[in-house]
Order: structure tokens, then sequence, then C-alpha cells
């Protein structure tokens, strides 16, 4: 039996696959590669390159191999880009879950753990957010990943689906070299695409209710997010009972100030980030409680912050020194 990850050829899915095949547990991977790389999947690892907005590849795919379980990670993830293209982002996100889950149904998969995000709690009004904060997405991203909450909710009610959500904080760092974070739109490739190219990260705010004023974030490193993958599909398979949906976060929380100051460290690229000012709707500080996680998913932070950076940082200059 098999685990299918979709999405298994980004960054965050190639993650997770691997640390099923750590745990000696087989994996199939569905990724279209817009966004996914094929290099990521790992040779011996089955890869369908095909959309999971396909019914009848889906159905083709539960016929051709004993699937167990689905890690559901593929989707459309860039929360501002969401707020122009709301109907791209609602049709990979929620039509394409809803397909998913009725082949499974057919199929008779009845396991589930899904990629959800701290998105849905738009700007929280609470210095630590659990699972029952309240939940106010601002942006067709963030609310499609909680109508993709619900709908694994309803399908449970309905036909007995086992499942869990998972949400994700700011997922950084690599667990190997030959992976990384490709994301246009994250602070980590950000920074190092400016450094390589001769330019000075920039800052947006340093007014903030914060300690050095820069905006407080909850940064989990990948390789810790995907062990906690594994725990829930294991979960699942033993027919346990565990949450609905759990939050992945620190309870702590780092500045982008104490981000960049790391870098420069890590990198030796000595530079002093350009300020500017605050972007509109960015809160000060968004952290997250991750003991519900730590009770049943083997939730833990194992990484420092400069060990997440210096993963990153390696990664990215193994990618340069591929292409040299």
């Amino acid at each position: 039996m098999a685990w299918l990850v979709t999405g298994g050829a980004g960054y965050i899915g190639s993650h997770v696959v691997r640390a099923f095949l750590a745990e000696g547990m087989k994996v199939v991977v569905l990724d279209d590669l817009s966004s996914g790389h094929a290099e990521f999947v790992p040779s011996d690892v089955p890869f369908v390159r095909g959309d999971v907005l396909d019914g009848e590849l889906l159905m083709n795919l539960f016929s051709d191999h004993e699937i167990d379980g689905v890690v559901h990670v593929a989707g459309f993830k860039y929360a501002g880009v969401s707020v122009q293209r709301p109907l791209h982002t609602y049709k990979q996100n929620v039509t394409a879950t809803a397909t998913l889950l009725a082949a499974m149904d057919a199929a008779g998969v009845a396991r589930i753990v899904f990629s959800s995000s701290a998105a849905v709690y738009g700007t929280p009004r609470t210095d630590l957010v659990t699972e029952d904060t309240v939940k106010n997405p601002e942006s067709p991203y963030g609310e499609s990943k909680l109508i993709g909450e619900w709908l694994l909710r309803d399908q449970g009610i309905a036909a007995g689906l086992q499942h869990t959500s998972l949400r994700y904080f700011n997922v950084v760092g690599s667990g190997s070299p030959n992976l990384r974070d490709t994301s246009p739109h994250n602070l980590f490739p950000l920074v190092f695409a400016a450094l390589s190219d001769g330019r000075t990260p920039r800052i947006n705010g340093t007014d903030y209710a914060t300690p050095d004023g820069t905006c407080v974030r909850d940064y989990i490193h990948v390789a810790d997010l995907a062990t906690s993958h594994v725990a829930a599909a294991r979960r699942l398979a033993a027919g346990d009972t565990i949450a609905p949906v759990y939050n992945l976060g620190s309870g702590d929380g780092v500045s982008v100030g104490e981000i960049m100051t790391t870098v420069a460290a890590v990198t030796g690229i000595d530079f002093v980030p350009d300020l500017g000012p605050r972007r509109a709707g960015d809160p000060d500080r968004i952290v997250a409680s991750g003991e519900l996680a730590a009770r049943d998913l083997n939730w833990k932070m194992r990484h420092t912050l400069e060990q997440m950076v210096r993963s990153a940082w390696d990664a990215e200059q193994a990618a340069v020194a591929a292409t040299a």
C-alpha cells in the first residue's frame, strides 16, 4: 500500500515524500509541474504528471496503484496573487479538492491529510493563535483553504472520510541540498535573489509594535513540517481519533529584522537592509501554538533560526553550482 502525495514535486510536497520514504512508507507522486520540479521526485518513486482537476486521471491512478491514503499538498499558494486571480484560486484549491474527494470516494480511499494554511485566520487579534482562534481569511487563497477544510469535514460526516488538516505558518529551510523553495513570493528566496544579484534586501515597515519594530512571524522548518505529515498519516491508517485541524507553529516568533541579521551572518555577506514603509494589512505579529500537534503528531521545532537559514542557503548555493 502507498500514500499519494499531490504536489509531491513542489517544495513542501517533495519534503513530505522524503519523510515518508525515511519511515519505509511507499508513496506515489501526482504533480502538474506548474510550480514543482520533476527533479525533486526521487527516481524510484512512481511519478504521474497530471492535474488534480482531472477526475479520470485520478480514477486511473487509484486503479493502477494500491493507494491507502492521500496527502493533498497541491494547490495555488500565492495569497497576494489570489486577490487578482480569485477564480483561478478557487478552481485550483476548491474545485480540485472536491474532484479529488469524489475520486477517493469512488475508489474507496478513505484517508486524507490536507495542506491548509495560517491564511484561514487573516489578521488574528491575539498574541498566540490556537486552532480555535476566529477564522477570518482576507484573501481568496485563505478562503479557499478554509473551504477545503469544510469539504473534508462534510465528507467525513457523509461518507466516513478520515481526515485532518495541517495549518502551516511560515515554512522555510531545506531538508536536503537538492530541494529548495523556488517561490517568487516567499521571504527567503526574495532575500537570496537580492543578494545574488548584488541588491540590498528590503524590510517593509520598522514601526510595528514589536521589540525591533519589524514584523514578527512564525517560521518553521520544512523538514519538521514533513515529519508531522507522516505522523498524521500513520495515525489515520491506525484508525486513531485525531483532531480535524492542527496548527504547525512554534509558539514563539522571529522578526524580519532578526531574519536579516541571521542571513548576513550565515552567508557572510555584510549588508544593512533597505528600510521602507509598512505594507497595508501587515499585522505586527502572527505566532501560533503548536501544542496540539506536539501532543498528537510528533510536532516540535528541531531547528534553530540559524539552521533554518543555513539549510536554505546551502540548497540555494547547490542549485547555483549545478547550473554553473
